[in-house]
């Protein structure tokens, strides 16, 4: 019989782990219905899957920075988080409605991504202060671990369940289970009460706060400028991989879902492995070689050819490796920066990261769907995942690699 993990034998962490773990189900299940009502139903081209995929993330950019200022100020993150996961039921919910009625069309979707992503980027700038709420220093990388090991979960049983569901109920109807999945996220969240860090009251630089801090620390913008190119090329990447397998390589829904929720077990084994690689090789070292493990797998891709046995296989080996090295990036990136940030400047730190990297995506997602309708979905792809291996090469000359947790006293 397996142990229990020492953080989950604690009320508080298991609930917000818990939150956590439903939410993602349901992202990832709904990541495969959204792009699919698209697709099939709404029957989009490959600029309009650019713009959709971009509009999810635009909301970083333009409303990172300040809303990291409003969390800081005002506290109340968990009440935050709640009202964000409730916000977001409601306008996935609109959906499977507005397809029932025979509405649904393209700028909904492009409303309620963008509306979402918003939602989105307001949970996680309070999310960072109340995970180190309820986990001990020393026990960072191991919260993180437990995050994006449910992470990992998600990834192996939410595509395949969307899939499946996609094909069973249609694409619209599939989102109905992410909208339900924020409500599992409130209700959990509603049923912990950590203390949280003191609030930021001060108006002087309270915008520019965050931005200070990640150009003048060297860890935060190494970082910061691995991950934006990384995300830049990935969601070029992800704007498109939907549309060319189903169009190109001709793979059904449910097939894709399965192949996706399988390989994602590369996830699995790299949550489980990344704390003992970083206690060997040092939790730098570690981000490092997620950076290039994420990216480099991807590749398969565009080289995907030959009977279709192959194709699948192929693509199941660069899911499988992406999946691990996404894992190994995020759980160490994760614990680093709840050790490197500290808590009075947390939340604009995060607003000011999530603005620069995540705000790449939009463009990236742009200019995918740009250059796949000019010079094809596969020339597209090349660009995408062989520019994304630019991440790994910029944190090579970085103060990153030789980056050790700080010792606990």
């Amino acid at each position: 019989m397996l142990a229990l993990p020492p953080l989950l034998r604690e009320r508080s962490f298991r609930r917000y782990w818990s939150a956590s773990t439903i939410s993602m189900f349901g992202d990832q299940i709904s990541g495969i219905a959204l792009p699919l009502t698209a697709v099939l139903v709404l029957h989009a081209t490959a600029t309009q899957m650019g713009y959709l995929t971009a509009l999810e993330w635009l909301p970083s950019l333009l409303f990172g920075l300040h809303l990291g200022v409003l969390v800081d100020r005002r506290g109340h993150r968990r009440m935050t988080m709640i009202a964000a996961d409730l916000g977001r039921a409601l306008v996935y919910g609109s959906i499977p409605v507005c397809f029932a009625l025979n509405v649904l069309a393209l700028p909904q979707l492009y409303s309620v991504m963008f509306a979402a992503g918003t939602l989105s980027v307001l949970f996680g700038v309070a999310d960072g202060t109340l995970f180190v709420s309820v986990v001990p220093p020393d026990r960072y990388v191991d919260g993180q671990s437990l995050i994006y090991g449910s992470r990992a979960l998600s990834f192996t049983g939410g595509p395949s369940v969307g899939g499946v569901l996609v094909q069973l109920l249609s694409a619209p109807v599939t989102v109905v289970c992410d909208a339900l999945s924020y409500l599992g996220s409130a209700f959990f969240l509603a049923r912990i009460r950590p203390g949280e860090p003191p609030t930021d009251g001060s108006a002087k630089g309270a915008v520019s706060a965050g931005v200070k801090f990640m150009i003048h620390d060297p860890i935060a913008r190494s970082s910061l400028l691995a991950a934006a190119v990384i995300n830049f090329f990935n969601l070029m990447f992800g704007a498109l991989y939907m549309l060319y397998a189903v169009r190109v390589l001709h793979i059904q829904p449910g097939v894709l879902g399965v192949l996706l929720g399988i390989a994602a077990g590369g996830g699995i084994v790299g949550a489980a492995v990344t704390k003992p690689i970083a206690a060997r090789i040092g939790i730098g070292w570690t981000f490092t070689l997620g950076c290039l493990l994420f990216s480099a797998p991807l590749i398969g891709w565009p080289l995907a050819g030959g009977p279709h046995a192959l194709v699948l296989a192929t693509l199941f080996l660069a899911e499988l490796g992406c999946g691990f090295g996404v894992m190994m990036l995020d759980i160490s990136i994760g614990a680093i920066f709840a050790a490197a940030i500290p808590d009075h400047l947390r939340s604009r730190v995060i607003g000011a990261f999530s603005a620069v990297n995540y705000g790449t995506r939009p463009l990236g997602a742009v200019l995918g769907g740009v250059l796949a309708s000019q010079i094809g979905l596969r020339p597209a792809l090349w660009i995408a995942t062989v520019g994304g291996l630019a991440g790994f090469f910029l944190l090579l000359p970085t103060p990153i690699p030789r980056y050790r947790m700080p010792a606990v006293r």
